[in-house]
């Protein structure tokens, strides 16, 4: 698990914070000749000891440059393994009078000269970029080519951007965007291609940009006077000691794509999370959160885009997503790389399997399922000019497709591994095809890593890796093509609101022939429920969700397609896992919910509202299948989850997204403006995943161990599930009875979460007077009395 995490307080600014080895607290400072700041004679002015206590330094002086290092004394440097200073890693820093590395001093007292009180708080197997008093780490297995800093101005060391992850843009471009960022433009940061998270310094302004879909989210908590933040919820959990949020695990189960139950909220209290398309701005520790994407008027309708054009913009921004990975540094994992040492959740034991592990192969590769997304990134990312398989920048090369066939349910999926043969025999594409019996089963293997929250993908997970681990290790896959360019059938309620009834047509027809027998009510029935949503306030639909809560009406799943899209045609519904809550629970997110109508809406539409909602949980589960099925040294690439991708299209008009087979038009249109116009029959048609029978067979064959798991579940003694219950309806899932298997899976895998959580030993913070760190110290809390 790859995160970056820092830091902003106020309390920086008087000194409290990094403490250097001999130095009192309100001991006085002189100033130096360096520009920026005040040196100490003794160390630097604001500097605190790193990954190690540091060597005594002898009486020098603060450096005249600058930018340049400091000359220190005659006393020489200990060993200590300070991180970088602001102006480099020299044995001084610029104006400051030392080597400024990040940390806070743990001390209790300001005047204690404890050894405690020298250390500092730092996460495990970090690497620092920038230091205090806002420091920056960037913490786990990061490529060089994936982090990049610039410096406005060496004459101004604080002001500088950071970028994480995969990002198109140049060096150049960087900088230019980094001198309108300090001027408070920030909209700029998140347009080029690639999915990559921005962090930019202006002084004692920090401003962390988080992404439009959610699958690179921003988390902070309030800490050490100011506020900390990180792309990852556990380390700060770990940093507060927080206690499980049992309300908002209750609200994951009830009402999964409801962001109105969920709020900005985690797993762990005090941890929030800022929405898609905001930031966090810091300023010495106070906080502010602000969107970047301009906010369309209520009072004039934007008019229709044209349908060509907007497509015409989607293939441009999949392509230079595509592109931006294809351009960036190769990387080719021959040999194992070295043990991180101590990484949180995972023993030694863990870290030896890991290291042990078969590596991916080198260069480029792509998902080939047979369906359209995965195809279409597969045929783009192979006929782009050069070499994209290729290592050695050799002519020639091929890229990898990867295709996986369930030998265990061998009925139902021809027809998608016929079309993924015939995509692959492109000249440019290699073909792997991963063959597996009961052992890829759902369910097989139910030991796996920690994740940063929980998500229905930890079930699959087992699965998946063995797919992925056949891959490169750069690696496309399909994710999000559906949340992105379908639209969602809480859509068809706008296009009522816009009076554009005949566009409704087309999608009501197919409804009704997919309907088996009668099916003539079906275009009145679809027709009455998009016209009650788009009569319906805010208010009111939030208010009879929750009143349908309270009152246990919720719905077991859905049959037929015409069931779901009528169960979507609404503000908020059930999730499938929310038949087997208690009362209790079920009650707490009514409460939620209720208290959420009050609020303004993101959105009065309830189309637009429901498509963004299904998009953030969707990018969120993203988030947990990567940490789940995490292959060592491959990255997983989603670039239809990409910000460039995700605005072109928004772009797309509604009209053109609910008519049947849009997706597949579309992609289809991105392929023939890219020169690929030879695609198989079939080339679109609806992909069964995740396969149903293939789910029930790994419940039957893992049912005793489903069973033990839910004998004394930890859910239970949150108050939120009843075991016999859920006990039963995995006996009526093994036997074929009409259960929903989603919810099941969601509830398998929070149960697998929460026991992997309580039972992990490490933390992701070091360098304390405590002793250790970690969220949920204390357990799962008690179980709270009835509402009355």
């Amino acid at each position: 698990m790859r995160w970056l995490v820092g830091w902003s307080s106020i309390a920086a600014s008087f000194g409290t914070a990094g403490r250097v080895s001999g130095q009192r607290s309100g001991q006085r400072s002189s100033q130096g000749p360096g520009q920026y700041g005040y040196g100490d004679a003794d160390g630097p002015g604001y500097g605190s000891p790193g990954y190690g206590r540091p060597g005594q330094n002898g009486p020098g002086q603060d450096g005249p440059g600058q930018d340049g290092p400091g000359q220190d004394g005659p006393g020489q440097d200990g060993p200590g393994r300070g991180g970088p200073g602001y102006g480099g890693p020299g044995r001084g820093g610029p104006g400051y009078g030392g080597p400024l590395r990040g940390g806070l001093a743990d001390a209790d007292h300001p005047d204690d000269l404890s050894p405690d009180a020298e250390r500092t708080v730092h996460p495990v197997g970090s690497q620092l970029l920038w230091g205090d008093p806002d420091p920056l780490w960037a913490v786990g297995d990061w490529r060089p080519d994936e982090i990049r800093t610039v410096t406005a101005d060496p004459a101004d060391p604080f002001t500088r951007l950071a970028v994480l992850g995969c990002c198109g843009a140049t060096d150049a471009e960087l900088r230019r965007a980094l001198y309108a960022a300090r001027g408070g433009a920030l909209r700029h940061l998140t347009e080029w291609s690639g999915s990559y998270t921005a962090v930019v310094q202006a002084g004692r302004r920090i401003t962390v940009l988080g992404d439009l879909a959610g699958a690179r989210p921003v988390f902070y908590t309030p800490w050490a006077g100011g506020t900390a933040y990180a792309t990852a919820a556990l380390p700060l959990a770990d940093l507060i000691e927080a206690q499980l949020d049992i309300g908002h695990l209750a609200a994951l189960l009830a009402c999964p794509d409801s962001p109105e139950a969920l709020g900005d909220g985690t797993p762990y209290v005090g941890v929030r999370r800022i929405p898609p398309g905001h930031t966090l701005i810091l300023r010495e520790g106070s906080r502010e959160i602000a969107g970047y994407e301009p906010v369309a008027s209520l009072a004039v309708a934007a008019p229709e885009a044209d349908p060509d054009r907007a497509v015409e913009g989607v293939r441009e921004a999949l392509v230079d997503a595509v592109r931006a990975r294809l351009t960036a540094p190769r990387h080719a994992p021959d040999t194992l790389v070295p043990d991180p040492g101590p990484v949180p959740g995972m023993g030694p034991a863990d870290r030896r399997a890991a290291r042990g592990a078969p590596a991916p192969a080198p260069g480029v590769g792509a998902d080939l399922s047979g369906g359209s997304a995965s195809a279409t990134l597969a045929l783009l990312a192979a006929g782009l000019p050069g070499a994209p398989g290729t290592v050695l920048k050799q002519s020639g090369e091929r890229l990898l497709a990867v295709t996986f066939n369930d030998l265990t349910t061998p009925q139902g999926r021809e027809d998608e591994l016929e079309r993924a043969h015939a995509i692959a025999s492109n000249p440019r594409l290699h073909h792997v095809v991963v063959a597996a019996a009961e052992e890829a089963l759902p369910y097989a293997e139910l030991d796996g890593p920690l994740t940063d929250e929980p998500g229905p993908s930890l079930v699959f997970a087992a699965r998946e890796r063995r797919r992925l681990a056949a891959g490169s290790a750069d690696h496309f896959v399909g994710h999000g093509a559906r949340q992105v360019l379908d639209a969602h059938p809480a859509r068809m309620a706008d296009l009522l609101m816009d009076r554009r009834r005949r566009h409704l047509l087309r999608p009501v027809a197919a409804l009704a022939r997919a309907t088996p027998g009668d099916s003539l009510l079906v275009p009145f029935s679809v027709y009455s429920a998009a016209r009650r949503l788009a009569r319906t306030p805010y208010r009111a639909g939030l208010e009879a969700a929750a009143a349908r809560l309270r009152e246990g009406c919720v719905a077991g799943g859905v049959s037929t397609p015409v069931d779901a899209s009528l169960a979507a045609l609404t503000w908020s519904r059930p999730g499938p896992a929310a038949a087997w809550l208690t009362g209790e629970a079920l009650a707490e997110v009514s409460i939620r919910l209720a208290a959420a109508a009050g609020r303004p809406p993101f959105s009065l539409r309830p189309g637009e509202a429901r498509a963004r909602a299904v998009l953030t949980r969707h990018a969120a589960d993203h988030r947990v299948f990567e940490q789940a099925v995490e292959v060592r040294s491959q990255r997983l690439h989603a670039p239809f989850l990409d910000n460039q991708v995700l605005r072109a299209a928004r772009a797309l008009p509604e009209s053109l997204r609910v008519q049947p087979g849009a997706r597949a038009a579309i992609l289809r249109g991105v392929l023939s403006s890219a020169g690929v116009r030879d695609l198989p029959p079939g080339w679109g048609a609806t992909a069964h995943a995740p396969n149903e029978t293939a789910t029930r067979l790994g419940l039957r064959a893992a049912l005793t161990s489903l069973l033990d798991l839910f004998t004394a579940p930890l859910l239970a003694d949150a108050g939120l599930i009843e075991a016999r219950v859920v006990q039963q309806a995995l006996l009526d899932a093994a036997d074929g009875r009409p259960v929903p298997l989603d919810g099941l899976a969601e509830l398998v895998s929070m149960e697998l979460w929460l026991g992997r959580l309580l039972a992990r030993r490490g933390t992701c913070w070091t360098g304390t007077s405590t002793p250790r760190r970690r969220a949920v110290p204390t357990g799962i809390p008690l179980r709270r009395p009835a509402l009355s």
